[in-house]
């Protein structure tokens, strides 16, 4: 294959906007799209080698798979060790956890899949994951097992009808990911199915290009048709944003733009020439090693200030990622792409040994929640941190009926806030006079009844907390329901602790005591909606009496963790909130009688 610098100028025009998007620079609002632009590239360049290989007679699926190995892996390997070994030092227990599974998943190009069913790509959460952009890897590795044997198979029984074979695929994808930008965004965002219509959008490129030169007919035309693809790949940089349905029919812009440079370009257009400016060229050079460091370094970064990082910052940051690529790719891509230097045996065993160290990395660190003993006491941990002791105690409080009527009986409705509830009133008030039930299972609307089992529940019940949601429309009769059968109300308020937590760890253990985050805006906005929406008697603030200035606890009086993963309740949290929240509230005079318990 001929090489042609543009096309490394192309990778260059695909990896800075999405460095500028995730440095958080406004102008890169549509810098996201530098990955659809990836897309199309990696599948041309990997369509034209395969089908130049098959109609020469010498395609090798393991010569193939070498090739992958020497230009992927080797970085990769990399940025997980470093990530692994900063998440050592910097990440709270669950944030490394977190880190775990992805390394665990990365390792086996399927970070994309856990990334769609655990998150979605522009949540506050997914900026202090250092590996949250190895999903592209994922698709394109996941392309990369299957579309050969497509060529291969194809070529062999049914060449003919190849190419309109790859189309049609093609346009099968385009039309599921326009439905599943609607229907399920995060899944059509990450997976392959809905992707592999822009890597295919590469290969019909190749396919096209195969018995032509890069610039064809008119040279006018070329010219004209290569800078039109320039030009909507800028437009797409510049102008779009968030509420672009990725990749949904707004990802035709770049694409398209994408196979027309690729098409259309060459040495002789001016598109071509300004791609293959010698330091374009160079970006383009580095482009893998600068998308694989550049997020770590962002996602570090966050961790371990306490504040996010400002423009300054942001812009050291990309300067040394360039840095770091340009070294990563002079001392470690080049070099084992050499086949002089590292044989294909060496390649291959190498992977695998790695491959197998990382996976019991990822599996170990997932396994024992992020290694807690290296932030906390082990005085500390003898099962308070552990979310799989603590609360599972919780579901021992999911029964289908109240056994004694004489006591206060109290049903708790919700998801895991809901669990943060029971967890604060059992570590509140002796429950010796109380029964409480808890159910993740039921609406936010008490009327119509889901089950005779409910309404049970519910009349039943002296008290009705909703701790993990609700809705307008359901407010005002369940209230009134609430009053005509005599039991009491209560919907529980928002709680957030902030963007990180990582940083504590770095203070001296005499300093933890008595933290304090910003609370977020969308938590105080939550908040304001639902006492806009909830009568005051029925409404439990969970903020209103731990809150100061805009600011809420991270640790208590001891320098414990209130909690360890920005959301939910550590069980020094739930012994926090109820002593400075419940005691203190409406719910908490209704169980006045009960005598509180000892803290620690």
């Amino acid at each position: 294959m001929k090489y042609r610098r543009e096309i490394d100028g192309l990778r260059a025009l695909a990896v800075i906007p999405v460095i500028m998007f995730h440095a958080g620079f406004d102008s890169f609002s549509g810098g996201f799209v530098g990955v659809d632009i990836f897309f199309v590239i990696s599948g041309y360049l990997i369509t034209t080698i395969i089908y130049a290989d098959l109609q020469a007679g010498r395609f090798s699926i393991s010569k193939f798979y070498e090739r992958r190995a020497r230009r992927i892996l080797p970085c990769l390997y990399l940025v997980m060790l470093t990530s692994i070994f900063l998440g050592y030092f910097w990440m709270m227990p669950d944030e490394f956890k977190n880190l775990g599974q992805s390394i665990f998943a990365t390792t086996i190009f399927s970070n994309n899949i856990l990334l769609a069913l655990t998150s979605g790509y522009w949540a506050l959460a997914s900026e202090y994951k250092p590996l949250l952009h190895t999903w592209s890897l994922g698709v394109e590795e996941q392309y990369y097992i299957i579309f050969p044997f497509i060529l291969i198979i194809g070529w062999k029984y049914f060449r003919k009808y190849l190419r309109a074979t790859v189309f049609f695929i093609a346009l099968a994808s385009f039309l599921l990911a326009t439905w599943g930008v609607a229907k399920s965004p995060d899944l059509a965002f990450y997976l392959l199915p809905t992707r592999a219509w822009e890597i295919l959008l590469g290969s019909l490129t190749a396919f096209y290009l195969s018995n032509k030169a890069p610039v064809t007919g008119d040279p006018a035309s070329s010219d004209l048709l290569s800078l039109a693809g320039l030009l909507l790949i800028l437009i797409s940089i510049f102008t779009f944003g968030r509420n672009q349905p990725a990749p949904g029919i707004y990802i035709l812009v770049p694409t398209i733009g994408s196979v027309l440079v690729i098409a259309y370009s060459s040495e002789n257009t001016f598109a071509g020439k300004l791609l293959g400016n010698r330091f374009v060229v160079g970006l383009g050079l580095i482009s893998y090693s600068a998308y694989l460091w550049h997020q770590p370094l962002f996602s570090f970064s966050r961790i371990y200030f306490v504040n996010p990082p400002g423009r300054n910052i942001a812009a050291v940051l990309i300067g040394l990622t360039l840095f770091i690529a340009y070294l990563s790719w002079k001392f470690i891509e080049t070099p084992f792409r050499d086949k002089s230097i590292f044989s294909k045996k060496t390649i291959f065993y190498g992977s695998a040994l790695c491959s197998a160290a990382f996976l019991a990395a990822g599996f170990y660190l997932n396994n024992s929640y992020g290694m807690p003993v290296r932030v906390f006491p082990a005085s500390v941990l003898l099962g308070d941190l552990d979310k799989r002791i603590y609360n599972e105690r919780v579901f021992d409080f999911k029964k289908n009926r109240f056994s004694d009527l004489s006591k206060i009986n109290i049903l708790v409705l919700g998801n895991s806030t809901g669990r943060d509830f029971v967890n604060m009133t059992s570590e509140t008030f002796d429950m010796s006079n109380v029964e409480m039930i808890y159910h993740d299972d039921f609406s936010d609307c008490m009327i119509p009844f889901k089950n005779d089992t409910y309404k049970n529940l519910v009349e039943n019940a002296d008290i009705v907390v909703f701790a993990s949601g609700y809705r307008k429309e359901c407010i005002k009769k369940d209230v009134e329901y609430s009053k005509k059968n005599g039991f009491e109300l209560f919907y529980s308020g928002p709680k957030g602790f902030g963007q990180n937590l990582n940083w504590i760890i770095r203070l001296a253990p005499e300093k933890q005591a008595n933290q304090f985050n910003p609370v977020l805006d969308e938590t105080i906005k939550l908040e304001q909606e639902m006492l806009a929406e909830i009568p005051f008697e029925n409404y439990l603030s969970l903020m209103s009496g731990v809150v100061k200035d805009g600011y809420i606890p991270i640790t208590d009086e001891m320098g414990l963790p209130i909690s360890t993963d920005r959301v939910h309740l550590t069980k020094y949290g739930a012994i926090y909130f109820g002593k400075k929240v419940l005691l203190t509230s409406r719910y908490g005079e209704l169980l006045k009688h009960s005598i509180v318990r000892e803290s620690y």
